[in-house]
């Protein structure tokens, strides 16, 4: 090589010396830190100018890195954490009495199953004090549904219809995991109830039109009859249809001005307490409706003798030679009863025959001309 073509080489070599003693001697960054500023921040000039501005927006600017960081590693714990498994909150199936829901004085309870035999909740199980709570509470609130008027008691059973329609598909769940129905046949019965407690608040203001009359006497006298409720009823409710039925025997009831006590039967328990809750929120005076969940056995024969009930309704009672022992008793303090039907078709016209069984006729006998 000539002397020419060696000194390039020789400066290449002396450069590459000089950059490697450079970087020896050149001093090494620290890491950056959260919330330390370093030269290799881009931020740095901006906190300096703000500095020279502002003291105070100078060390919000430095923040601001710092909360962009904290916040990104937040994030990362967050979807990195495992995640957890909520528990639902488990529904308490307890007794209607008075407007409030106390649980069972005996402290009992009772499994209620599927149709499949799952497991759904535990209701109370009611014991003969609970019947008599509940008559007592019925009683008292007689005297203030009944002198309310009859255009206000349906107005509240209207409300009653309301409440339902919000909650249709609550009803429909409950009623299909306790009968076993479809989705959709479980629907079609919480709309028959709904479409029910319509049809009924509509005949509260014209029962008395219908069923009262001027009476032709031979004398001079003014007759009228009018119809008045007979008091408190006690309904057995039955099991099958679980919602749709126990609508069917309870609103004939309370439309002319009767309170009741109703007994709901083993599974019919689930749709009958959220019944309640329904008419808690439903403006319906507390008394005037009484729930109880348990044995139709242990519960029938305190309401049929109790002396303050005036009326029996054992559409729910299957047992034949139960249903005869409970219009015994009731018969032995002149309740008015009305009997059991075998495979009642629920979906058929009510028209007013079950009003018309908890009415009272009061006929007056007015002077005229005297």
């Amino acid at each position: 090589m000539s002397e020419k073509t060696g000194k390039p080489a020789a400066a290449a070599k002396k450069s590459t010396a000089s950059k490697s003693t450079a970087s020896k001697t050149a001093p090494k960054h620290p890491p950056a830190t959260d919330g330390a500023a370093t030269a290799t921040n881009p931020t740095d000039g901006a906190v300096a100018a703000a500095h020279a501005l502002d003291p105070d927006a100078a060390v919000v600017a430095a923040r601001e890195p710092s909360v962009q960081a904290n916040g990104s590693s937040a994030e990362a714990s967050r979807s990195s954490a495992p995640s957890r498994v909520r528990l639902a909150v488990r529904k308490t199936y307890k007794l209607y009495i008075g407007g409030a829901f106390p649980r069972s004085e005996s402290g009992r309870s009772y499994q209620v199953t599927s149709a499949q035999g799952a497991f759904l909740a535990n209701a109370a199980l009611a014991s003969r004090k609970d019947a008599r709570d509940a008559v007592k509470a019925a009683r008292s609130a007689f005297a203030g549904w009944s002198g309310a008027t009859a255009y206000n008691r349906g107005q509240i059973l209207y409300r009653i219809a309301e409440m339902l329609e919000g909650r249709r598909e609550q009803f429909a769940a409950e009623v299909a995991a306790v009968e076993g129905v479809t989705g959709r046949s479980a629907l079609a019965q919480a709309d028959a109830a709904i479409d029910r407690w319509v049809w009924y608040a509509g005949w509260a203001d014209k029962i008395s039109q219908v069923r009262g009359t001027v009476n032709p006497v031979a004398g001079p006298y003014w007759n009228v009859s009018s119809p008045e409720p007979t008091g408190v009823v006690a309904i057995f409710a039955p099991e099958r249809p679980s919602l749709f039925g126990l609508v069917c025997v309870l609103a004939p009831v309370i439309v002319s001005g009767n309170t009741a006590v109703v007994v709901a039967p083993d599974s019919a328990a689930l749709p009958a307490v959220t019944l309640a809750e329904v008419l808690a929120t439903s403006d319906l005076p507390g008394g005037v409706v009484n729930i109880l969940t348990g044995r139709v056995a242990e519960l029938g024969k305190p309401l049929a003798g109790h002396l303050d009930v005036d009326a029996l309704d054992l559409a729910g009672v299957a047992d034949a030679e139960l249903a005869t022992e409970l219009e015994r008793a009731g018969a032995q303090n002149l309740k008015r009863i009305r009997r059991p039907v075998p495979d009642p078709d629920w979906t058929a016209d009510p028209g007013l025959d079950r009003i018309v069984s908890f009415l009272e006729t009061k006929t007056v006998w007015h002077p005229v001309g005297v």
